[in-house]
């Protein structure tokens, strides 16, 4: 098999889908691998690396889509990349396809089967390919929100953790889960006052056990999210439900009774956002204010940080890689069900029901139609 590994053209996208050691590995297999001059380089890994791991080195997106079966990337097709779509097509990626009807359409369209990272499931019910970049996207998501909060940056002017004598900032998490514990752990290390809201009282039982009282734990309910953002300087969006848009748990109306300066990033973004007032943004205009509110709303947070970003990434979706390049999607889903899980579109349909709910369409199982 062929696998093509693109530049990224999203904004300021500086990931890339596969490292040299994933080169050489299906090199060892018996595949051929073809990497756009300069994949690598935001991500401090160079064109040498990827020859001498044993790819081939091609100089335009075109012939690195147009000759591979099977191409593997960070983040979901853009407009540009639509024209390479092609019913033999095997695509592995980020997709967050349930606010993206365009995409689905295309890819729908052109009959290209689609494999997300993020709805790959393993039998315990985690999500293996999204919790590296969950892990980045919630550290960063407190750096970030510190960084804005400093007055020449648009912010209130607070210090996240206080000075002896005046009281930490305020940050609220909406949800517990690989997004929100990994930006409670940073938050906390840097001496916030961090509240945690979910709906699962098992897990926040499980945070309580972690953070040993240093985190206050709340049961979601409207009333309880409106009045824990009343008193937030920081709030971050960290809910999430595998494949489909996510709720929107902050309404317009509770932003309004935030303090004027305050900070809210929405890691939730990919899927739509959990904040009635998130739009997408990107690196290169990353915020804009609504009732007086900074949002903080970039749909690929994790590229800030490519180097990390990139070996965590691909450290969790090799494996898989591999077993797509070795088997193929229809032998790949007969003997893995997580593979399985992963299918989003194939032959023309919608295969993971949270997108076809998420859009109106029908959906039908991928066993139906291997």
């Amino acid at each position: 098999m062929i696998i093509g590994v693109p530049k990224e053209v999203k904004d300021h996208e500086t990931r890339v889908g596969l490292v040299p050691s994933g080169v050489a590995a299906l090199i060892e297999a018996g595949h051929q691998v073809l990497v756009e001059a300069g994949a690598g380089k935001e991500s401090s890994l160079f064109d040498q690396e990827y020859k001498d791991a044993g790819a081939k080195i091609v100089e335009t997106a075109p012939e690195v889509w147009n000759h591979s079966h099977l191409v593997v990337k960070v983040k979901e097709p853009l407009p540009s990349e639509f024209e390479f779509f092609r019913p033999d097509l095997l695509l592995f990626t980020y997709l967050h396809l349930a606010p993206l009807p365009e995409l689905t359409e295309r890819l729908l369209d052109a009959r290209v089967a689609s494999v997300a990272y993020e709805t790959i499931r393993e039998k315990d019910g985690s999500l293996p390919l999204l919790t590296p970049m969950s892990e980045v996207a919630g550290r960063m998501s407190v750096q970030v929100g510190a960084q804005y909060l400093e007055a020449p940056n648009g912010g209130r002017g607070i210090l996240l953790g206080g000075i002896p004598g005046v009281a930490p900032a305020n940050v609220v998490i909406l949800g517990g889960g690989i997004v929100g514990h990994n930006a409670a752990k940073i938050a906390c290390g840097l001496g916030a006052h961090v509240t945690i809201i979910d709906r699962n009282l098992q897990r926040l039982r499980e945070l309580d056990d972690i953070y040993n009282g240093q985190i206050v734990t709340l049961a979601s309910n409207v009333y309880t999210i409106r009045e824990s953002l009343r008193l937030a300087d920081l709030v971050i969006g960290a809910v999430l439900i595998p494949g489909a848009s996510a709720p929107k748990l902050v309404r317009r109306d509770m932003i309004k009774i935030m303090k004027p300066g305050a900070v809210v990033v929405d890691v939730a973004i990919d899927q739509g956002g959990c904040m009635e007032t998130s739009h997408a943004t990107t690196h290169t205009d990353p915020i804009y204010y609504v009732d007086n509110v900074l949002h903080y709303c970039v749909s690929n947070m994790p590229a800030a940080v490519p180097h990390t970003s990139t070996f965590g990434l691909t450290n969790a979706t090799f494996p898989y890689l591999l077993a797509l390049a070795n088997k193929g999607l229809a032998r790949a889903c007969v003997e893995s069900p997580e593979v399985a899980e992963g299918v989003n579109t194939y032959k023309g349909h919608v295969t993971y029901k949270a997108v076809a709910d998420s859009q109106g369409k029908k959906s039908k199982k991928i066993q139906e139609l291997i």
